[in-house]
């Protein structure tokens, strides 16, 4: 049976999730990739505010195909999480409690989801029409000089992912 899990996610909102669980994740996250991540951290790193507050938020790695006609996003689908893990301990520190995304991630990465209790879900690759179909609506947030690659905030109803690594240590690519 899937766990239903609403967002903003909270370190309460996560206590019982275990990795291998599967969730359906509804509320607002964060679509972000790296040259976003990269611009996040060196505003961090400068002592410059970024224009979006990262406490308690989720960030999917993804980067959507244009947009239909007659549709509230294109198709989207979870980017290879290790290429940002050299920004994701800063990030988790600053607030950011989760991410999705597919792929291992970093002995580095694991340690700092366990210690800022966090949680890494993964979203199946391959899927991303059907991901996209639970997208309720889609906001540019920031960086829209990136283009594709531009900070959004999506409305998700029931998004369908997998706990890769937990808060506790759990890590299903260990398993």
């Amino acid at each position: 049976m899937a766990k239903k899990i609403q967002t903003p996610l909270t370190t309460k909102s996560i206590a019982d999730l275990r990795m291998g669980d599967i969730v359906l994740l509804s509320g607002k996250i964060l679509v972000a990739r790296d040259a976003a991540h990269k611009r996040m951290v060196d505003a961090i790193n400068d002592g410059t505010d970024i224009p979006f507050s990262l406490k308690n938020e989720t960030i999917f790695y993804a980067g959507p195909a244009p947009t239909p006609p007659g549709f509230i996003i294109g198709s989207i689908g979870p980017t290879t999480s290790y290429r940002m893990d050299t920004y994701t301990s800063l990030l988790l520190e600053s607030g950011v409690r989760g991410m999705i995304g597919k792929g291992k991630r970093s002995k580095e990465v694991l340690n700092a989801i366990e210690k800022y209790k966090a949680v890494y879900f993964g979203a199946t690759g391959g899927t991303s029409v059907l991901l996209s179909n639970c997208v309720i609506s889609v906001e540019n947030v920031a960086y829209e000089d990136l283009g594709p690659e531009m900070v959004l905030r999506l409305e998700v109803k029931d998004l369908p992912l997998v706990v890769l690594a937990d808060s506790y240590g759990g890590n299903l690519y260990d398993r």
